[in-house]
């Protein structure tokens, strides 16, 4: 049975009170905040027992209020990238901000990630809510969302739900970012991954994909079988992994399967991911450098971390070709992530 329980993290003027809900199995330890459904502390066991914070983040709720590289976080309404913030439905076209060079990223100027969601306790988890109106940051329709976490033994289970008044675009993951040595350690270089895509998608400069859904095969995107990270950040062109691996073709059913599996050897913590998203955007941290001061003083420089985000493929609003990104009235959004935590 998981332990639940909350309490105030702290107030927001003219927003109202962030909760911090706990959860805790006999191996796992998750934080969760009110505020954009950040997850604030993962805490799980090394081979040897020893238990560190495997996410990073902040000590305060100042941090989590301009968290500029959204750590931790739920995004939306529509994750990753839209190219030029623009996009049309059934022939009326709508404008976004731009937040990311020339692209929307992430929801906007004030996405999910910046509100406070209600919430409340369930049986092993917490169900957080929200209705963000029509036309907030451009996006048509009322949208109606929720987010369950639950935590079961090793395993932590988050479960999207959404509906829209109007046809929109949605696009809803987690933005944790893992070190599974530790949220202070200052690369992953030492921790194999594996995902397991068929194709990824090839980016342009504005990291918006050119529409080719390209096979990994004798490319330094092969990652079907575990490669160290340092190795494979030597291999690939650019900064690092930001990229998302095809997972499914479009207009496959909404099937769970196993995605990633990330090993540090040394700790010997393991994090397996499945998934019913098409989708998994692995990234690398190329962004931070640093200047961000972290929980416990912590600074977190490029490599820090990676991420694993379960969605939809980028800029899919713009892609027929690309797995359907629209929710239309009386249809609802659903999908289910979990991320497993073991030794080995």
């Amino acid at each position: 049975m998981t332990e639940v329980s909350n309490e105030e993290f702290g107030v927001i003027q003219g927003q109202g009170s962030v909760e911090k809900w706990k959860l805790k199995s006999q191996n796992v330890t998750v934080e969760i905040i009110s505020l954009g459904c950040i997850i604030t502390s993962l805490k799980t066991k090394a081979k040897n027992g020893e238990i560190d914070d495997i996410v990073l983040g902040f000590d305060t709720l100042e941090g989590y209020r301009r968290n500029p590289r959204y750590f931790g976080a739920v995004v939306g309404r529509v994750a990753n990238r839209i190219a030029g913030g623009k996009f049309a439905i059934d022939g009326k076209e709508y404008q976004l901000a731009v937040n990311n060079g020339p692209n929307a990223l992430h929801g906007g100027l004030r996405g999910f990630d910046k509100v406070i969601w209600a919430s409340e306790g369930r049986t092993n988890g917490v169900r957080l809510s929200l209705s963000s109106p029509d036309g907030e940051e451009g996006y048509p329709g009322e949208l109606r969302a929720a987010v369950t976490y639950s935590l079961l033994g090793d395993t932590l289970t988050v479960q999207y739900h959404a509906h829209s008044s109007q046809a929109t675009p949605i696009n809803l993951t987690n933005h944790s970012y893992f070190n599974l040595a530790g949220h202070g350690t200052p690369d992953v270089y030492d921790h194999e991954v594996s995902i397991q895509a068929d194709a990824y998608l090839p980016v342009d400069d504005t990291m918006i994909p050119t529409g080719e859904v390209r096979p990994v095969d004798g490319s330094p995107f092969d990652l079907r079988r575990p490669v160290l990270i340092g190795q494979a950040l030597k291999e690939v062109p650019g900064p690092g992994f930001d990229h998302n691996f095809c997972l499914s073709s479009p207009g496959d059913p909404k099937k769970e399967r196993p995605c990633a599996r990330v090993h540090h050897p040394e700790s010997g913590r393991v994090l397996e991911v499945s998934t019913s998203q098409p989708g998994v955007q692995f990234y690398t941290a190329n962004f931070l450098d640093g200047s961000l001061r972290g929980k416990g003083g912590a600074t977190y420089p490029k490599h820090s971390s990676f991420c694993l985000e379960t969605q939809n493929w980028p800029d899919a609003v713009n892609k027929p070709h690309f797995p359907d990104a629209l929710l239309r009235p009386g249809e609802e959004y659903s999908h289910t992530t979990r991320f497993t935590f073991s030794t080995a």
